[in-house]
């Protein structure tokens, strides 16, 4: 039996690596890979991260979700103020037009799991719900990346 090329190797590694990103489809809605980061020990909060794609063509809202690890789940938004940084809940929600990708992503809307009961390790997933107005709920889950991440291992690629 020939040894395997470390090229070949190399690359189903890879392969085998990027299948683990999950990304999920309810109705018109693609979410594409969430993750959060992993938080030392004592934290009470953590951000979470995807790209929602609205292929239909109405609106949508991205109104909160729920994860065993937390108390609760909200939508928030991270805006530039004067050269002050300046986080807020969207109390409604996060509109999803039609036809567009929306960004989940540090520094920007993202949702806070909140009340945190154990720290997020990284290499492991968090299971959870994701709540929209019209297209109801679908359980996803999410990817734990390192601390201080600034997007997904791995291009956050995967297959539907």
């Amino acid at each position: 039996m020939k040894p395997i090329p470390i090229v070949l190797a190399v690359a189903v590694a890879s392969i085998a690596s990027v299948a683990i990103a999950r990304d999920y489809k309810l109705g018109p809605l693609e979410i594409e890979h969430p993750w959060s980061r992993a938080t030392p020990k004592g934290a009470m909060v953590a951000g979470a991260y995807l790209t929602i794609k609205n292929t239909g063509g109405t609106a949508d809202r991205l109104t909160g979700g729920t994860v065993a690890i937390a108390d609760r789940v909200e939508v928030h938004e991270m805006t530039m103020d004067q050269g002050v940084m300046r986080m807020r809940m969207l109390k409604n929600g996060l509109e999803l037009k039609p036809g567009e990708a929306t960004e989940l992503k540090p520094g920007s809307y993202h949702l806070m799991f909140i009340t945190l009961k154990e720290p997020l390790e990284q290499g492991k997933t968090v299971k959870g719900t994701l709540t929209f107005e019209k297209a109801g709920s679908v359980e996803v889950e999410f990817t734990v990346e390192a601390m201080g991440a600034q997007s997904p291992a791995h291009g956050g690629h995967g297959k539907m």
